[in-house]
């Protein structure tokens, strides 16, 4: 894929023929400032005390190899960083969406910790077309990360924006009746069969499965065979009682019809739907005062924590009636399928660029 008015054949070459390479350096002697030190998060670097001024491509030397940045500007940075200077007939921010292009980790040096040395970037071969073409080629993708900045701002404060309803619409009031999660739903255990490691027509959930607070059917486990009585229903919620410390209390909200089924070190929650929506009370064990509240209650050993089902159905919750549970239902849901929506374009935005990367590169 390329711009219809440019036709010529783009040239190969060496990576050290069209541009150099340089090695972080120790920071530890440099003064707070207002340059960036990267490598490190901080700003550490006088104005006038800086390793280089101008466009740069920066490339991990060890640790995260295969993550290139571009920055413009003052800076220093640590030796666990490459950076890159003194450009021949190729543009930095061309180099820079070159460099996204190549699998880092087919260069790395090292058995253990990711690596690459500078005499082995030196010698990868590129092809790159005329100044004229990098330019437009960097401009558009440089467009398009653009966009996606600003899709992740949006995200974020959609974010922010759910947290901050959580903390309004889900704080108890004086006239919100208390009631034991046990009189709340039912809890029950999860199927311990063996699992086995081929497909079967039987999806059980597993710790995995929930890691991301939503139904990841692409990290279930499988059985052989498992009762009926173990399918999950819409409405139940996944409850993670066995993990550590900062993951006791994770849940998972079945909104469809997945025909997964309930499997071990995972409690399911049956809501009463005669005293409270099931989502709306998925939605106060997502609340930061209860997940605290699961990590207190639970029994820590070296590698994990526990919480048995006699203390979870112990846990005290305030619900509203039922109009006003729906009403809070209704306010999440729809800030909830905006944040999906921008998700989504975010998604979308990201798999262009890397078609671009893979289309407009030889």
């Amino acid at each position: 894929m390329r711009f219809p008015e440019f036709k010529d054949e783009w040239r190969e070459t060496l990576l050290e023929k069209i541009l150099s390479i340089g090695n972080g350096r120790d920071y530890k002697h440099l003064k707070q400032g207002c340059v960036p030190v990267f490598g490190t998060g901080g700003y550490m670097v006088s104005v006038n005390d800086y390793l280089y001024d101008g466009e740069s491509v920066f490339i991990g030397r060890k640790g995260t190899i295969n993550k290139p940045f571009y920055y413009s500007g003052k800076f220093w940075t640590v030796d666990t960083l490459f950076y890159t200077y003194s450009y021949k007939n190729v543009t930095p921010k061309f180099i820079y969406c070159l460099f996204q292009t190549v699998n880092w980790l087919k260069y790395n040096e090292a058995s253990g910790v990711p690596s690459l040395s500078k005499a082995t970037i030196e010698k990868i071969k590129f092809k790159v077309p005329s100044i004229e073409e990098q330019i437009k080629i960097s401009h558009l993708l440089f467009l398009l990360d653009e966009r996606i900045a600003t899709q992740n701002k949006i995200i974020e404060k959609l974010e922010s924006l759910i947290k901050g309803l959580s903390q309004h619409l889900l704080s108890h009031r004086q006239y919100w009746k208390a009631y034991k999660l046990d009189v709340l739903a039912q809890i029950r255990s999860g199927y311990s069969g063996t699992q086995v490691s081929i497909q079967t027509p039987y999806m059980v959930s597993r710790i995995e499965t929930i890691s991301k607070h939503c139904v990841d059917m692409s990290r279930v486990g499988y059985v052989k065979d498992i009762p009926q009585d173990y399918k999950l229903n819409v409405g139940d919620i996944l409850f993670s009682n066995i993990n550590s410390v900062q993951y006791i209390g994770n849940t998972a909200y079945i909104d469809k019809e997945y025909g997964l089924y309930h499997g071990m070190n995972l409690l399911r929650i049956v809501p009463n739907s005669a005293l409270v929506i099931p989502r709306f009370l998925h939605l106060l064990l997502c609340t930061d005062k209860v997940a605290n509240h699961f990590q207190t209650i639970c029994n820590k050993a070296v590698s994990q924590a526990s919480i048995n089902q006699t203390s979870l159905g112990k846990t005290v919750l305030f619900i509203p009636p039922m109009a006003l549970q729906q009403q809070i239902c209704n306010t999440f849901e729809s800030v909830r399928s905006k944040f999906n929506l921008e998700q989504n374009y975010r998604n979308n935005l990201q798999l262009q660029k890397k078609n671009l990367l893979q289309q407009m590169f030889i």
